[in-house]
């Protein structure tokens, strides 16, 4: 009581309100980092999390390279009025294979943490060369041209050893097969041994099946496009982890 009837003090000399500063910002920084320091991981494990596959990784390449982040956040916050339109809020484990992450501030656009499997493949391709076309109200710019684009995916096997590098859990198996487990998921007609070493390496990973779409997404089988990446990744955002056995209760409750 005598620091807050004296705090004209503080407010006369600026060397000791920068000095109370200080003190209070050092010790609000203590009790919030040094739990962190007896804990293996902060990050809690959920069902159905697993790396992105070739193609999908390459699709948020594209995502990131358009600069779509900037006005479309991937994080429903625990708010009602959030998890009513956008579903389940965001949970830590969904960005755990993500560098950088996609959480984002500002939303020109919805939210996309749970994007994939809300409308069509077609929906998207449709929507992404000309919005205006299914939403009249958008802003957004169309990105027809990746459909005409052909997707450059030459060096996929330096990108997969990158991220592995920062803690991404690929193994030898999927950087060997990396060009062949692209073609795989969007060419039906591709070699059918990738195909089953694809889902094989990346459900095995999930821990359950159903989370590798095999498909052309782009409407053109004949090629592999910048939309066809691009499309993969919204498809599968947000349909990973099984909301069916994650128990949030549980998990508050071991904290």
């Amino acid at each position: 009581m005598g620091l807050m009837k004296n705090h004209g003090v503080l407010e006369r000399h600026s060397l000791l309100l920068t000095v109370a500063i200080l003190v209070v910002v050092s010790i609000g920084g203590i009790i919030q980092m040094a739990p962190l320091m007896y804990m293996d991981n902060t990050i809690e494990k959920v069902d159905g999390m697993r790396p992105y596959t070739p193609l999908e990784l390459a699709g948020r390449d594209i995502y990131i390279r358009e600069g779509c982040y900037v006005c479309h956040s991937q994080m429903v916050r625990p708010l009602r009025d959030e998890v009513e339109r956008y579903g389940h809020y965001s949970l830590a484990a969904e960005s755990m294979y993500d560098h950088p992450f996609q959480w984002g501030s500002k939303r020109t656009g919805p939210d996309l943490a749970r994007v994939g499997g809300k409308y069509s493949a077609e929906w998207q391709v449709d929507h992404l060369k000309d919005p205006r076309a299914l939403v009249p109200e958008s802003v957004m710019p169309p990105y027809a041209f990746l459909a005409d684009k052909e997707l450059k995916f030459d060096d996929i096997e330096d990108r997969l050893k990158v991220e592995r590098f920062v803690g991404v859990p690929y193994t030898d198996e999927m950087i060997a097969g990396a060009k062949a487990h692209l073609v795989a998921q969007v060419d039906p007609e591709a070699d059918f041994d990738a195909q089953d070493e694809l889902i094989a390496l990346y459900e095995a990973a999930a821990g359950r099946e159903g989370t590798v779409e095999m498909r052309d997404y782009d409407g053109d089988p004949t090629r592999i496009t910048e939309m066809d990446a691009l499309v993969a990744y919204l498809q599968m955002t947000g349909t990973l982890v099984d909301f069916s056995t994650y128990q949030a209760d549980d998990i508050q409750n071991r904290r």
